[in-house]
């Protein structure tokens, strides 16, 4: 099997661990595990979970975390959540359950890469269906009717979404499900970022309460804070899908670490808690970072609706690499470029850091903007 460079990947593998200040880190302020359990107040529990033998556990899945789970949700019986290794492999496991040779899929664009460039490994005829940001990154349904052929086989959204922060509402996604009804297609949203809104009015159901042809996906590294875990899930209103799943995961996970489920199952258990001391820092930083780029005379943005990261368009005649690339060396100040998403004069920045750092790290990116300015 052949795939694509993951550009994503590939930049932050290569430059974030060489620089002081990192402002686009996708997680919100994840906790050290001490941080973790004095938060939910069980600063005893790994004493308490001493003798847990480290046997293979639950091939399905650890049922106290798996009901857990299930409550974020309307209409999903635990039996239909899976537990994964992230939710790259939530990702992963769907298209390899579903997709074919020869199979369309239709995929947002832009998003995260793998949600195009693993179906178009597997021999799957990929389609993008646009986000415009002149429409504050929002798509068009007629132009997804006009993508939909006879062997589409599923359609993937993210939202929110990665990179905009733009997010699909209610009344778009029903429109998305009766598409892929009538086109006898799945729907699968990355719903990595879900439960983060800078505005809580702007809250939308999940894909899997809205169409029986619907698949999610999700991670305990953005919401949760939890991103040491590697823990991830997809549910699905679909039986026929659970089943495919079921069959073939046998050949891809067996099994998730029972240790890192106890802990799984005690975040879902305090997961209000959670989400609220996540929400507080978002917000406390998307002001920041609203009043800086009002104030940024080279920037501009449609501000994210959710999530955890904003795409910034820059007004210079540079490529975002190179943009990004000088940034790091610089004012060793970590920026992703947007042609990691295939959209260049673009950087994606992160506002789910420490506030301190936010503070540190944009105030080194108006200097190197001035820099630029000058030279």
């Amino acid at each position: 099997m052949k795939v694509k460079p993951f550009l994503v990947e590939r930049f932050m593998g290569e430059y974030e661990h060489q620089v002081e200040v990192n402002i686009a880190e996708t997680c919100v302020q994840p906790f050290t595990l001490g941080e973790f359990l004095e938060f939910v107040g069980e600063p005893d529990f790994l004493e308490k979970i001493k003798d847990l033998k480290l046997t293979y556990g639950y091939v399905e899945g650890l049922p106290e975390l798996k009901e857990g789970l299930s409550r974020f949700y309307q209409n999903i019986k635990p039996e239909n959540i899976f537990v994964t290794h992230g939710a790259i492999d939530a990702n992963f496991q769907v298209f390899y359950s579903l997709v074919e040779p020869g199979d369309t899929v239709i995929s947002i664009f832009p998003t995260y890469q793998q949600l195009y460039g693993v179906p178009e490994s597997f021999g799957a005829n990929v389609k993008f269906w646009h986000l415009y940001e002149e429409k504050n990154w929002m798509p068009d349904l007629d132009e997804l009717n006009e993508l939909v052929d006879k062997n589409t086989k599923l359609i993937v959204i993210n939202s929110p979404n990665n990179p905009t922060g733009a997010l699909l509402d209610e009344k778009m996604l029903k429109g998305i499900a009766e598409i892929a009804e009538d086109a006898g297609a799945y729907v699968l949203n990355d719903e990595s970022y879900r439960g983060l809104y800078i505005d809580p009015k702007d809250q939308v159901p999940s894909i899997v309460d809205i169409s029986d042809r619907a698949i999610a996906t999700s991670s305990f590294s953005k919401p949760l804070s939890l991103t040491g875990l590697r823990l991830g899930w997809i549910a699905t209103s679909s039986e026929e899908v659970a089943k495919e799943l079921t069959l073939h995961r046998d050949y891809t996970t067996i099994s998730i670490s029972i240790l890192i489920e106890k802990l799984a199952a005690l975040a879902v258990k305090n997961a209000e808690k959670i989400y609220n001391r996540n929400i507080k820092i978002l917000r406390t930083n998307f002001k920041l970072l609203e009043e800086w780029i009002k104030e940024e005379p080279l920037i501009e943005w449609v501000p994210p609706k959710a999530g955890t990261v904003a795409f910034l368009r820059y007004n210079l005649e540079i490529p975002s690499e190179e943009l990004a690339i000088r940034l790091i060396k610089e004012k060793s100040t970590f920026l992703v470029p947007g042609s990691c998403f295939g959209i260049e004069r673009h950087l994606r920045i992160g506002y789910g850091n420490p506030t301190e750092v936010m503070i540190e790290g944009l105030k080194r990116f108006k200097e190197f903007l001035r820099a630029l300015e000058a030279s």
